[in-house]
């Protein structure tokens, strides 16, 4: 465990943190009352909502009021468009919220003399695919080349934090985190688009031939990662949040199968359709970083998919109608046809 002196935040506002101090609008890829509030009890916080319906981050006024208003010291910056299948279709969306976003609120983070603590939430998907993954793992000082739009937005939001950083010397933390799953998470994502899919009796849609893989990382154990960052992270330095559940996207399907008690249907529970524009074959980071802070990943690929499983059994039902984020090659916005 790293002898830094613990970060005692006081006040904190959570950007897309579905359920906390939420002011971001409601459509997003976690559901209202989720995981803020399990980040808050891993914390030792309790919740308040500074904006009791939900507002839009690129809102400068809002944004410069909720701070002042609540004496906020430190931010946990998390809202962002974050679907790639999405970006594809309506990228400039991609760019306001995750770029023009991010720059509202350093803004108003640089003018608000309380801020002690700016976390800025990115993902992996910023290095891109990188080259020899199993001798040289991404650090957090490999070079950045996003390959779709989400992440490129993702990646220039992070130049700008960086920059007010340097030239306003903004309390900066940086995380770049692979792909989170678990109960509450909106079904357009893998994890719970597949799982809703099986649930309705649908085949599941594997891009290309499935051999695409992610490394899967429960919910819990994000939540327990961000509870060190914000306690015991150095200012000004980027984390990895990584575990070791690497998996192609087929063995993901043919475990649901399994775990929903499908097996003797699998072949025709199986579909492949078109690939995207551009897929990344794989990330691999290296989190020695923040494992030197202290986190480990504790929760097994088996147990945090069983979970999963249980949680979508009872409540899937209160998505309402989900068709157009379970079709093959969603692009929000765009008119297309549930299958």
């Amino acid at each position: 465990m790293s002898s830094l002196p613990d970060y005692a935040p006081k006040s904190v506002l959570v950007t897309g943190g579905a359920g906390s101090v939420c002011i971001l609008e409601r459509r997003r890829c976690g559901e209202r009352h989720s995981s803020a509030p399990l980040l808050a009890r891993k914390s030792g916080f309790s919740l308040k909502h500074a904006v009791k319906t939900p507002g839009d981050i690129t809102s400068s006024d809002l944004v410069t009021y909720v701070l002042k208003e609540e004496k906020i010291d430190t931010i946990m910056h998390f809202a962002a468009q974050t679907h790639v299948d999405n970006s594809f279709g309506n990228s400039f969306q991609f760019t306001h919220n995750n770029i023009y976003g991010t720059h509202v609120l350093l803004e108003a983070a640089k003018c608000c003399d309380t801020i002690r603590r700016f976390v800025h939430v990115s993902t992996d998907e910023v290095y891109g695919e990188g080259e020899d993954f199993e001798t040289d793992p991404m650090t957090e000082e490999h070079i950045l080349e996003p390959t779709n739009p989400y992440a490129a937005t993702k990646a220039g939001a992070e130049f700008l934090a960086k920059s007010y950083r340097r030239s306003f010397k903004l309390p900066l933390i940086i995380t770049r985190g692979n792909n989170v799953y678990g109960p509450h998470q909106y079904p357009e994502k893998l994890v719970p688009k597949f799982t809703n899919q099986l649930l309705r009796g649908r085949p599941v849609t594997l891009h290309g031939d499935g051999s695409n893989t992610r490394n899967f990382l429960y919910v819990e154990d994000v939540a327990s990662a961000f509870d060190i960052i914000l306690h015991k992270g150095k200012l000004g330095e980027i984390y990895n949040i990584g575990g070791q559940n690497e998996l192609p996207n087929i063995a993901v399907a043919e475990a649901l199968i399994k775990e929903l008690g499908l097996d003797a249907q699998k072949e025709a529970l199986v579909t492949f359709v078109g690939d995207r524009a551009f897929n990344d074959l794989r990330y691999t980071i290296s989190t020695d970083k923040l494992a030197a802070l202290g986190w480990r990943e504790e929760t097994t690929w088996e147990d945090g998919l069983k979970k999963t499983v249980e949680w979508y059994r009872k409540y899937t039902n209160r998505y309402g109608n989900i068709d157009a984020a379970l079709v093959a090659h969603p692009r929000q916005g765009l008119k297309q046809d549930a299958p």
